[in-house]
C-alpha cells in the first residue's frame, strides 16, 4: 500500500450510529460488493434504511456489468437499502434520484443517467448502480454509490476521473461525505414520492448532459446522434435527432459532442 494509503483514516463508527433511527449503518471492513451484501441482507427481511457501507471494495459492479474496485480507504462505496412504494413509472427515476442526492452532496454535475461530473473539465468522481431485488416482503432497491474521495492521480480507474481530494486540494472526510450523502437521499426520495416534477426540475439544473450535443452507444450495437433536449417521465433521455425527429433512450453509454462550429 502507497503513504497514502496508509494514512487514510477509517470511517468513524460513532457519527454513523448516530443517524438511527433513520439509518442503520453497517461497516464492513471489506467486500467484493456492498450491493450483494444489502441485496442479501433485502432477501433476509433488512427494513428500508439499511446502509452497507466498507473501508475496501475489491469487486464491485457498475453500470453495463463494470467492474469497480478501489484502494482502501480511498473512496466511499455505500449501497442504500429503500422499499419503494411507487407505480412502475416512477421506479424508473430511482438512478436519476440518486443522481441527484451524490451531486447535491458534492457540488457536481450529472451526466445522464447518473454519473456526477467534477471539476473544471467534468471528470468521473462517483458512479451509480441501482438494482430492484425481489424478497418476501416485496420489491426493494439497493443504491449502490461509489464516489473517490481520496483516490491520487495515478490511482484513478480511467483517464477521465478525478476524486473529490484531487479537485478540492486537501483531505476528504469519508464520513461526513456519507453522512451528507445520506440527508441529500433522504430529501431526494422524498421528492419521487410525493413531487416527482420537482425532483425531474433538480435534475435538469444539475444536468451537463442535457442540451448539449450527445451520441448514445446503444447495447444492441447502434448509436444515435444529436442533441440532448429534455428528460422524459420515465427518466429517459432525449435525443433530437438533425431532421428534428426526437427519440427516447433508456439504456446506453453518453457520449458528449463538441459544439458545432
Amino acid at each position: 500500500m502507497s503513504a497514502d494509503g496508509m494514512r487514510r483514516p477509517s470511517l468513524q463508527a460513532e457519527r454513523l450510529a448516530a443517524l438511527a433511527p433513520t439509518w442503520q449503518v453497517e461497516i464492513l471492513a471489506e467486500t467484493t460488493s456492498t450491493n450483494a451484501v444489502c441485496a442479501q441482507r433485502a432477501r433476509d427481511g433488512a427494513p428500508e434504511g439499511l446502509v452497507v457501507t466498507t473501508e475496501h471494495q475489491y469487486a464491485g459492479r457498475g453500470r453495463l456489468d463494470r467492474v469497480w474496485e478501489m484502494p482502501p480507504r480511498a473512496a466511499l462505496a455505500t449501497s442504500v437499502l429503500l422499499r419503494p412504494t411507487l407505480p412502475p413509472e416512477r421506479w424508473t427515476w430511482l438512478p436519476l434520484m440518486a443522481g441527484v442526492a451524490v451531486a447535491r452532496t458534492i457540488e457536481g454535475r450529472l451526466k445522464w443517467p447518473n454519473d456526477v461530473l467534477l471539476g473544471p473539465e467534468l471528470k468521473k468522481v462517483c458512479g451509480i448502480l441501482v438494482e430492484r431485488i425481489e424478497t418476501p416482503a416485496g420489491p426493494a432497491a439497493v443504491l449502490g454509490i461509489g464516489i473517490n474521495t481520496s483516490l491520487t492521480p495515478d490511482e484513478l480507474p480511467i483517464p477521465h476521473a478525478t476524486s473529490l481530494q484531487i479537485e478540492r486540494g486537501e483531505e476528504v472526510d469519508r464520513t461526513g461525505v456519507l453522512v451528507t450523502l445520506l440527508a441529500e437521499i433522504a430529501d431526494a426520495y422524498a421528492l419521487l414520492v410525493h413531487d416527482p416534477e420537482e425532483l425531474s426540475a433538480d435534475y435538469l439544473a444539475l444536468s451537463a448532459t442535457v442540451g448539449m450535443r450527445v451520441r448514445a452507444e446503444l447495447p444492441s450495437g447502434g448509436a444515435l446522434a444529436g442533441t440532448a433536449s429534455g428528460i422524459d417521465p420515465y427518466g429517459r433521455l432525449l435525443i433530437t435527432q438533425a431532421d428534428g425527429l426526437t427519440q427516447a433512450v433508456g439504456a446506453g453509454d453518453i457520449v458528449h459532442l463538441r459544439p458545432l462550429d
